[in-house]
């Protein structure tokens, strides 16, 4: 009897040191601006690939407008920004697992992600777009019948092409912007889902050959926060309102988007802007 009993507890206290020694079981815990402040520094995750919006430059540093409006972020917390890199499926895991503090990594505000992260309010404008060949007559979804596309999986472009290129459609993902961009530049596919920004690096690869075709969806990217994280949600808002009035946004986009600042919506369904 003794015997049992010693075991079953020896089992238990292994299993929860397993578990704690992981760190995957158990949710990240939130994070506070004081606490960040008290560390020294923001880690911030951020895409490492997709100009304009984050890419690493040839000399390791992180670069692009998400970098700069991190830094500008950093900046009003008192405290310098660590970045780290993530393709765009690891986007959300890195922010859940307390891996980063928080995301400005070209985060799509989409209903189905507001159900894993909390979005800021956004701070820019995106389109979901069709890239095609100028010899290519795509003016219609059906147009896309028979093609094959590559997309970024898990991305906006991902479930925009999924949703309306016609089931003889092969689409092909692939992990990141820039893997899927280089399948149309070598030739791997014949057509391109993106946004409004990949046509520089198609045009830099394949001068004068592609185009946008089609546009699929108008969307708009927010900062994220892991759920429940009142405090640093709070903070970004404030941030955001401030960059909005004072004139940061714009000379963020005069350098990187070169087009004037978008009319913003108060609202969009089905995502919350203020964490609960």
């Amino acid at each position: 009897m003794f015997k049992s009993s010693w075991t079953r507890r020896h089992i238990l206290l292994a299993t929860a040191m397993m578990t704690a020694g992981l760190g995957l079981a158990q949710p990240a815990a939130a994070i506070t601006p004081d606490e960040i402040k008290a560390r020294g520094k923001l880690i911030v995750g951020i895409q490492g690939d997709n100009p304009p919006w984050g890419f690493v430059t040839s000399a390791g540093k992180q670069d692009g407008l998400d970098a700069d409006i991190a830094t500008l972020f950093g900046k009003e917390l008192g405290v310098p920004v660590e970045f780290v890199p993530l393709e765009v499926n690891n986007r959300i895991p890195a922010l859940t697992s307390g891996r980063v503090d928080l995301l400005f990594a070209t985060m799509a505000m989409l209903p189905d992600r507001a159900k894993a992260v909390q979005f800021s309010k956004p701070y820019v404008a995106n389109t979901i777009v069709l890239i095609g060949p100028k010899s290519m007559s795509i003016k219609t979804n059906d147009d896309m019948a028979n093609l094959t596309i590559s997309v970024a999986k898990g991305a906006a472009q991902d479930t925009q092409v999924t949703k309306n290129a016609p089931s003889t459609a092969t689409i092909r993902r692939y992990d990141g912007d820039a893997a899927s961009v280089q399948a149309l530049a070598s030739g791997q596919v014949q057509a391109l889902g993106g946004n409004i920004f990949y046509m520089d690096r198609v045009e830099k690869a394949r001068p004068g050959e592609f185009e946008n075709k089609l546009e699929f969806q108008k969307l708009y990217n927010g900062a994220c926060t892991r759920l429940g994280e009142k405090e640093i949600n709070a903070s970004l808002n404030t941030f955001i309102d401030k960059i909005k009035t004072n004139g940061e946004l714009k000379a963020i986009y005069d350098k990187w988007m070169k087009v004037p600042v978008p009319e913003f919506p108060e609202s969009l369904e089905g995502i919350s802007f203020v964490a609960k």
